[in-house]
């Protein structure tokens, strides 16, 4: 595995670029308490939580050696990363990798240096909802020169924070007791702050838990301002479901960035940030220090069926400009908005191409046959394959060019091929979607994608000079968003609504790029095999790790949505039904009209009715007899 990692950092790297290696032992962290409430396991690096935050320059090949020393497969996903023409990177399990198995390494190389790319990005788990546990954290890449000035930076990281386990929250989500799938909803929420590779610890005079005393979080939290200095506010949800909208009273901000895009300065009065999102924002201290200020996260609650009367939803931490001053709280807002995300202008400017292909991908949820419910794209729900798609993509020949070979919910693209990718949201619930290995254009949106109204569901345009670029985007009830690719990165990558819960009832596809000129660059590492079959998966075939695009028997598929219309079963069960029912009708319209058999008649049918029988029984025993 070592060797495998040096050739890779060999291969991808000049020789200039200097290595960042951390090395991450992924283990169980006990009794850990950040919001002061309730202790719990959560999943932590090297013994401790938070993990690591990462800081790197954009001359850097970032190489994480991450040894899972948990009971389940696990893996690292570098949010927003592209990973050009080695998706085998990505840390999606099921499309990029089968998982690290217990008590073994995996190397992850991140070619930040020759990526293009720098800004806002995180880290999280990809396997089996542990980035609900805690093994989530922030990654900051800086340019040689950023494209705005400011005096100092900080990340502010944002999360939902559940008191339960996972697997234990998935099994009450994925239930026939839970037919509407209402999702878990937090029982808190969480802010708090990093610099330079470093959390911010706690204000002083707190005492907060002793497992997470390193760290600062929410009201045991503050920013340090001083003067007339101009901030860089890096934002970050790290949330398994909750948005947030974020605002500083007493201050203004100027979004400068979304997902690693720098923009134009917009002034903004509080930025929402959905599910994986990340802005950047400028905020200039005031002049005075005559009080502190408070910073305010206040969670979407729309998005939860209920709101428990113990959830907190607004959280709060502070700008403090002197420790003995007092903390001026303005409240909360009149009314929340969300980001113009298709108004941002990136200051680097990309053309639009025109499409040549449009994928559209239509958002449903519903209880299924099976009495759970579960998320569809265009009516099918997401199962992970058996050999992870970039596997199946190596393997599969000429033949890896056929979507069927994917399982139903994959999509074969062309190099090059310009896509538009049309989210229709058919739900009633807002939806963060992540495209793996790419940034999208924003092209347009729908406020109602069904309307053949223009000012409710406009034409695209296709000359805009330089739309807004992003990984993540938010899609609420009703509406749509276009999204355009450009398919020039060969390999397989994941798209999926971020919401943990979603993601995990199937609301996902995969788009295979370029599957003849991936086969070409093919370097997976063959450690990576070794370790699918330490956990007993195939490495080659179709998804169900077949040498056919056809035979996908064994491949886990469903569940599928009730089928309420009529079947041949009911139909026939329904005619003997209306024939049972025309009979006694019209028996009690005869004998109404008088119609009747008298008793001598009704004596001979009897004995008659006899006879028979007896002659029948006779005829079983002769035969009986003669057998």
């Amino acid at each position: 595995m070592k060797w495998s990692a040096l050739a890779l950092l060999s291969a991808a790297s000049p020789a200039f670029a200097a290595v960042r290696e951390y090395w991450w032992n992924l283990t169980y962290v006990e009794n850990a308490n950040p919001d002061g409430l309730q202790p719990r396991r959560v999943i932590g690096v090297n013994g401790t939580w938070p993990i690591p935050p990462i800081d790197v320059t954009t001359d850097d090949v970032l190489l994480v050696h991450a040894l899972n020393s948990l009971d389940q497969p696990a893996s690292l996903h570098h949010h927003g990363m592209y990973f050009n023409s080695t998706s085998w990177m990505d840390g999606a399990v099921g499309v990029s990798q089968c998982g690290i198995p217990p008590g073994q390494s995996f190397d992850y190389v991140v070619p930040v240096n020759t990526s293009g790319q720098w800004g806002t990005y995180w880290v999280h788990s990809h396997a089996k909802g542990q980035y609900v546990d805690g093994l989530r954290g922030p990654v900051v890449i800086h340019p040689p020169k950023e494209a705005h000035a400011y005096d100092e930076e900080f990340t502010v990281i944002l999360g939902d924070w559940y008191h339960d386990q996972h697997d234990d929250l998935l099994q009450q989500f994925v239930s026939i007791a839970n037919p509407g799938g209402a999702e878990p909803v937090p029982d808190s929420a969480l802010i708090y702050f990093a610099q330079n590779g470093t959390y911010l610890g706690p204000k002083s005079g707190t005492s907060p838990d002793p497992v997470t005393a390193a760290v600062g979080f929410n009201e045991n939290a503050t920013l340090p301002f001083q003067p007339g200095k101009t901030y860089r506010l890096r934002i970050i949800n790290t949330s398994a479901f909750a948005a947030f909208f974020f605002w500083i009273d007493g201050h203004e901000m100027r979004i400068i960035e979304a997902d690693g895009t720098d923009v134009e300065e917009s002034p903004i009065d509080l930025v929402s940030v959905t599910v994986a999102q990340r802005y950047s924002v400028l905020v200039t201290a005031r002049n005075d220090t005559n009080a502190n200020w408070a910073i305010h996260a206040n969670m979407d609650t729309d998005m939860f069926d209920t709101v428990p009367d113990t959830l907190n939803p607004n959280i709060t931490s502070s700008i403090t400009y002197d420790s003995s001053a007092s903390l001026t709280d303005l409240g909360t807002v009149d009314a929340y908005h969300d980001v113009d995300d298709l108004a941002l202008v990136p200051i680097e400017v990309e053309e639009l191409p025109l499409a040549t292909r449009t994928i559209s991908l239509e958002v449903l949820f519903d209880t299924m046959a099976d009495g759970t419910n579960h998320a569809m794209f265009n009516g099918i729900t997401y199962n992970s394959p058996l050999v992870p798609a970039i596997m199946s993509e190596m393997s599969l020949g000429e033949n890896a060019t056929v979507a069927g070979a994917y399982g139903p919910t994959s999509f074969v693209l062309d190099h090059l091929e310009v896509v538009d990718i049309v989210v229709k949201n058919g739900d009633a619930g807002k939806h963060p979607f992540h495209l793996h290995g790419h940034k999208m254009q924003l092209v347009g949106r729908a406020t109602d994608y069904t309307s053949d109204d223009p000012t409710l569901n406009p034409p695209l345009n296709n000359s805009q000079p330089n739309p807004m670029r992003r990984d993540t985007v938010q899609v609420p009830s009703g509406e749509s968003v276009t999204l355009r690719v450009i398919a020039d990165n060969p390999g397989v990558w994941f798209f999926h609504c971020h919401i943990e819960w979603h993601l995990e009832v199937g609301l996902a596809v995969t788009f295979v790029e370029a599957p003849l000129i991936a086969q070409e660059r093919n370097a997976i590492p063959q450690y990576m095999y070794d370790q699918c079959q330490a956990l007993g998966l195939p490495t080659s075939g179709n998804a169900a790790g077949h040498a056919s695009t056809t035979d996908l028997s064994g491949l886990p598929l469903g569940p599928y949505p009730q089928n309420n219309g009529w079947h041949s079963r009911g139909i026939g069960a329904m005619a003997g039904c209306v024939l049972t029912a025309t009979i006694g009708m019209c028996t009690v319209t005869w004998y109404a009209l008088g119609g009747h058999i008298s008793e001598e008649e009704m004596e001979d049918e009897a004995r008659e009715h006899q006879e028979a029988k007896e002659r029948r029984g006779r005829l079983f025993g002769l035969l009986k007899r003669r057998s």
